[in-house]
């Protein structure tokens, strides 16, 4: 009965919300909802959201495209206050530029039984200039509380039809109602593309439209010069869809995800041709290397690559020294690394441009690569820029320019392609920053040619722990570690842990092997990035080790197992990424107190995924009052399919319990 109570009050939720899909329709029983019925844990729920997307004439500049959004949202918890807010990025970078108007944007709460209204103010709204192309309208709604509602509706007007704006039916908090219709005129033919797997309801139908022109003509009279005014009606033919979707789920983010906005249900459209009256048809649908190419042809990206002449001292006495070309890779990579310093902004059209961002010493990401770039070339190198989306910006489903973000620089060395972004201090050769490994970017050649490059990471990063521990019969261990951390595993290291203080560093890896003292710390390497990152240290641990009725309990790692499958879920929707190939060895050594023996040991393992790209081997032996333990965890691929989870989950699940397995002592 209490199942069937739950139930019911679900459905009248949802429609009640259904019936209530207008702004400043908001009532008490809304307010007074304390929790999504479908998903209590859920901090926020749109109640709806709804968008259009439609095609306006204006006779002295042709079609605009414009795009109105309502919004309604539920505020739950504090952790929901972020969704009061809202950002909406616009292109000012052509001959004419987008806008951004927010309207009707209002917080409702219940005070004393009674709606309060609180309309958004001047205070509360901003424009802000991100670059000389881009720039970000936003709201921050007022008086938002726990139990709040939002309402704002939004409109976008765009010059541009080349693509119309992505609608998004899944977000992280559960939607309660989406709706999206598009009305294209019969003049424009777009691809649409959809991500997700959340059944998305389409419906289509069409509408008769029609344009007035009119035009003003010099005409005689009888008393002389007269205009005459002469109207023109021009009938077509809008196409209608309708897309809807509701009781959309929250998109929950799981372990391992690459960008987790790749899988969210959405729509896309992609301009494919257009065909105006008496005119032939016009294609639009294009190529990457269509894409690239004209991405080259900007005056802000490829003619930046030909200014060399504010850097050529510099280089020439730079390589003069260098006899190799791997040296002079290095010297100028190194040298790019230590005079720019990057100012955060992503792009791979140049903002100041390379010359003064050099004068200056700041840049974006499009000066500092580019600027690498051409000084490869100068010194003889066959450099290239190469174009990616990083993973933040998630992964392209069709070519076209807002596709990339960002631009780094490759050398090709025979089959293989040296991969460098000087935008890190912590960089090298190959090792790019984690948010550039996002699956392949597009090398575009100086002959016009273009190459799919693949940005995942081949070689195998490593973390190496060698310990000696001892083990005393009151349960204490005492010891020293060696920890190397090699090529991704440093680059991480580095970028995480220079910055602090070694005290600062010491007292969070103390927290997070369990609550350890550690003294007689050394590391090695933190500024030599070539070379792997080594620490050294002694530590004390009394919580370890288990003695129950005279016997030791304790597992082989001690502080360093690995307790929690990262795996949970039944079922897996998303690749599992790894972010690059990784090994982890661990070397122990365990001195095991006097009047002591062995009783049991955990058995040797020897586990392999089917295809051997994953491989997990685990040996212990016992010689006297020593006790030696291998364990040796390798990943040889850093993406691995759905299909694979099954297997995957398995395979974790042997491996932990395997290392949470006891080592027993007994008494003599």
């Amino acid at each position: 009965m209490r199942n069937f109570i739950g139930l019911l009050m679900a459905l009248l939720c949802v429609q009640t919300y259904g019936q209530k899909q207008e702004l400043g329709n908001v009532t008490i029983e809304e307010l007074k909802e304390r929790r999504n019925p479908n998903d209590t844990s859920a901090v926020a729920t749109v109640l709806f959201e709804k968008g259009r997307t439609f095609f306006e004439y204006k006779q002295d500049n042709g079609f605009f495209v414009m795009t109105e959004v309502e919004v309604k949202l539920k505020i739950y918890k504090k952790e929901g206050y972020d969704y009061a807010n809202k950002i909406i990025s616009y292109y000012t970078g052509g001959n004419s530029d987008e806008s951004v108007d927010f309207s009707k944007a209002i917080t409702y709460n219940l005070v004393n039984g009674n709606v309060e209204k609180t309309k958004l103010k001047s205070d509360g709204e901003f424009n802000q200039q991100k670059n000389k192309y881009w720039a970000e309208r936003k709201i921050s709604m007022p008086n938002v509380k726990e139990g709040s509602i939002i309402e704002y509706k939004y409109t976008i007007k765009s010059p541009y039809s080349s693509s119309l704006p992505e609608w998004k039916f899944q977000r992280q908090i559960p939607v309660n109602y989406s709706e999206y219709n598009t009305d294209i005129p019969e003049f424009y033919t777009y691809n649409v593309y959809r991500k997700g797997t959340f059944k998305i309801n389409e419906t289509k139908s069409q509408k008769n439209k029609s344009i007035t022109l009119t035009e003003k003509i010099i005409s005689r009279g009888q008393n002389g010069k007269a205009y005459e005014t002469i109207t023109t009606n021009i009938n077509y033919i809008d196409a209608s869809v309708n897309y809807s979707a509701t009781n959309v789920p929250a998109l929950k983010d799981e372990e391992y995800v690459n960008n987790i906005d790749n899988y969210t249900s959405a729509i896309q459209h992609e301009l494919a041709s257009t065909q105006f009256r008496n005119q032939e048809v016009e294609y639009f649908s294009t190529t990457w290397d269509a894409v690239v190419k004209n991405i080259y042809e900007n005056s802000d990206f490829g003619a930046q690559l030909n200014k060399t002449g504010y850097f050529e001292k510099d280089i020439d006495a730079l390589v003069s020294a260098s006899s190799t070309k791997n040296e002079k890779i290095n010297a100028i990579f190194n040298f790019v690394k230590s005079k720019m310093k990057w100012n955060n902004f992503r792009g791979y059209i140049c903002d100041e441009g390379v010359k003064e961002a050099y004068k200056t010493k700041v840049g974006g990401v499009a000066e500092i690569n580019l600027m690498l770039t051409a000084m490869l070339r100068y010194a003889g190198i066959e450099a290239n820029p190469v174009l990616l989306s990083t993973r933040d910006n998630g992964i392209a489903f069709f070519p076209n320019r807002k596709a990339y973000n960002y631009v780094i620089s490759g050398v090709e060395d025979g089959e293989e392609v040296i991969l460098l972004d000087a935008t890190n201090p912590y960089s090298e050769p190959n090792i790019l920053p984690i948010n550039d490994l996002n699956w392949f970017g597009r090398m575009i050649r100086r002959n016009g040619t273009s190459a799919e490059i693949n940005l995942n990471s081949k070689m195998i990063s490593k973390e190496i722990v060698r310990a000696l521990v001892s083990l005393k019969a009151n349960g204490e261990i005492t010891g020293k570690i060696n920890e190397q951390y090699t090529d991704y595993n440093g680059f991480v290291f580095r970028n995480k842990y220079n910055a602090l203080s070694e005290d600062a560093y010491l007292e969070k890896l103390e927290k997070r092997y369990n609550g350890i003292q550690i003294s007689e710390y050394t590391i090695q390497n933190k500024q030599n990035y070539s070379s792997p990152i080594i620490e050294t240290y002694s530590f004390v641990n009394s919580n370890a080790v288990e003695i129950i009725g005279g016997k030791i309990y304790f597992s082989p790692l001690f502080f360093l197992t690995t307790y929690d499958n990262p795996f949970k879920q039944d079922i897996r929707e998303y690749p599992i990424d790894f972010t690059y190939p990784n090994q982890e060895k661990y070397l122990f050594v365990i001195e095991i107190p006097e009047g002591y023996e062995v009783e049991s040991l955990p058995k040797p393992i020897n586990l392999a995924f089917s295809d051997n790209s994953m491989t997990f081997k685990f040996n212990i032996l016992n010689e006297g009052r020593k006790i030696n333990v291998s364990s040796l965890f390798e990943i040889n691929t850093s993406i691995y399919s759905p299909d694979n989870y099954e297997e995957l989950k398995a395979f974790y699940t042997e491996m932990i319990k395997k290392q949470t397995e006891k080592i027993v002592l007994k008494k003599v």
